[in-house]
């Protein structure tokens, strides 16, 4: 089993290849909003240190949303472009999933409320507990929320940068962050139970119906 896993949803480029028991590669570009550039040229990285090609792969993973709008089109574009060209199966992972991960993983929490800014005085947020697996996995919606309904579905230890916007007091976490480690890490069980979905059906999620829309018409000055 050889597994490509994205992440662009969160205004930085990571990706990473895992199989059955180890991770095989990774590389993270923190650059903020330099994932156009250098989400390609990665993933030919990745193939040319493995000597490996698209088409051995068994499924490729993403960062399906919510998140950066440019950053989760992204993501979710080149997934699947690589997908259809190559005939493979994907599968969505949720950005909020992806954070609570990153939070069992760097600093071994095992119940979380994630929190991601969503600019307009909002924030999508979701809580999550980790399973015998070692998965992070949700106990509620996700959700997009202005910051006092948000402050009121705070379930356990906040993480993510949006978590100083609802309870600036509880900063502890608020600069962790998933990057593709996270996504191969939730997708791999997926894909060792074939839980996969066509090219097809890897669509980002908004939760912002509005996402669309240019900055003047969803009122940003």
């Amino acid at each position: 089993m050889k597994l490509l896993a994205l992440e662009t949803a969160n205004e930085q480029c990571s990706v990473s290849i895992v199989d059955e028991t180890q991770e095989l590669f990774f590389q993270l570009d923190a650059r903020a909003k330099a994932q156009t550039q250098t989400i390609l040229p990665m993933i030919d990285q990745a193939f040319t240190q493995l000597g490996l090609s698209a088409s051995e792969l068994t499924a490729i993973a993403f960062s399906r949303g919510p998140g950066s709008f440019s950053g989760v089109r992204i993501n979710a574009a080149v997934t699947q472009a690589l997908a259809w060209a190559n005939d493979l199966p994907v599968v969505p992972v949720s950005t909020l999933q992806a954070l609570a991960q990153s939070a069992y993983r760097i600093a071994g929490l095992t119940a979380v409320t994630a929190v991601l800014d969503a600019r307009m005085k909002e924030v999508y947020i979701a809580s999550f507990k980790v399973d015998s697996q070692g998965i992070m996995q949700a106990v509620d919606e996700e959700q997009l929320l202005n910051y006092d309904d948000a402050s009121q579905a705070v379930k356990f230890e906040l993480v993510g940068p949006g978590s100083a916007l609802i309870k600036p007091e509880q900063i502890q976490y608020k600069d962790l962050s998933a990057t593709a480690q996270d996504i191969a890490t939730i997708a791999r069980a997926d894909v060792e139970q074939k839980k996969w979905v066509s090219a097809e059906l890897a669509l980002p999620v908004y939760l912002r119906d509005n996402a669309w829309k240019k900055i003047p018409e969803q009122g940003k000055t």
